[in-house]
């Protein structure tokens, strides 16, 4: 009988087959184990993967074997769901995903689908079921968080509507009607004066540290910053234009650059400013690094840059508006993109007021 301990003493290239489930068994490649079922279907023979030991059990690919060999015994080809299978239609609809999506939208989409969803991978797309969905999304949020599984949902159940736009034989989508994960409600944390300071004087001069000063610094995003190009800059105009397909709102960002914000860039003058030639990645394990004994999101800092200039430094709420590049109010609708060249001024002197104030706390 395969168990865990036979399985993980396999040889590179060997195979083992179970002795209670005919036409069950395991087998080691170079890199990973796969557990396999073998069957004959009108005369000819079949082989086919259930998926990688670590992701399933032997109890779990015992169970999905009993049940495909019983289809191929009752005439009906399981190798033939191979190509409705969800991890082969995932693959497809990543490659529509990524010519449609953000970077860092495609980024997540990718990683929920493939990682999070991987013990699907193996069934026909028209055979999930609401319960079979129900059971995966309990236990990604028992082994990741509530926001993961609400997020890994919100995915999956985009593939599944696209999927149907596509023709695919599906009743409904099967996401329909599971319960929501309860995502945390949105934070409002902004940071002290002795955390700003705790903050700016923790930041290395390596890349991370820098980028994490000019989040603060300037009030853009994450990804704003990590993927910031050298043709984006005007160091004459002291101008970023962050262009429309690389903001969450679709909306072109003009950000005056400070001298302090200036000091900060590094010297090379070609392609992405910060990273290895594909912008930055690895917030995560350099936030980790960094800031060990800090709880703090990066978005905060973002948050304290509009907190600041508005409740402290008396800046007025269209021109932080502006800084955050979030479109609403008076600055909603045509008028107020083809005006906002003219707070310009009002942008710089706000932004420099800010880094006046920066330097004032960790002076």
């Amino acid at each position: 009988m395969i168990t865990i301990r036979s399985v993980e003493a396999l040889e590179p290239g060997q195979v083992i087959w179970d002795d209670k489930v005919i036409g069950f068994g395991a087998r080691r490649q170079l890199d990973a184990i796969a557990y396999v079922i073998k069957y004959r279907v009108h005369g000819k023979q079949r082989f086919v993967t259930l998926g990688r030991h670590g992701v399933l059990t032997p109890d779990q690919a015992r169970r999905e074997a009993k049940r495909l060999l019983g289809e191929a015994a009752g005439g009906n080809d399981p190798a033939r769901d191979k190509s409705t299978a969800l991890g082969k239609v995932i693959e497809e609809y990543l490659r529509y995903a990524e010519k449609t999506q953000r970077p860092s939208t495609y980024g997540d989409t990718k990683r929920y689908l493939k990682v999070n969803w991987e013990p699907l991978h193996g069934c026909p797309i028209a055979k999930l079921k609401r319960r079979d969905v129900a059971k995966e999304l309990a236990r990604i949020e028992a082994n990741h968080s509530p926001t993961v599984a609400a997020r890994a949902r919100a995915a999956l159940s985009a593939f599944f509507n696209w999927a149907i736009g596509e023709g695919y034989d599906l009743v409904a989508n099967p996401v329909t009607g599971t319960n929501r994960p309860s995502e945390p409600k949105s934070r409002e944390r902004v940071l002290t004066d002795d955390e700003i300071k705790l903050v700016w004087s923790t930041s290395g001069d390596d890349d991370y540290g820098r980028m994490v000063k000019l989040l603060l610094l300037t009030g853009q995003r994450r990804d704003e910053v990590g993927r910031m190009s050298w043709d984006e800059i005007d160091l004459d105009r002291r101008l970023w234009t962050i262009p429309d397909w690389r903001t969450k709102n679709r909306q072109e960002q003009i950000v005056p650059l400070t001298d302090e914000v200036l000091s900060l860039l590094p010297e090379r003058r070609d392609g992405f400013v910060f990273g290895n030639g594909q912008g930055f990645s690895g917030w995560s394990k350099a936030k980790s690094r960094t800031f060990p004994d800090l709880e703090f999101r990066h978005h905060d800092l973002r948050r304290t840059c509009a907190t600041v200039l508005a409740d402290r430094l008396g800046v007025l709420p269209h021109i932080v508006e502006a800084i955050l590049n979030h479109i609403s109010g008076h600055k909603a609708g045509v008028a107020g993109v083809y005006n906002r060249a003219k707070y310009l001024p009002q942008m710089r002197e706000a932004l420099d007021l800010w880094a006046k104030h920066i330097a004032a706390i960790t002076a």
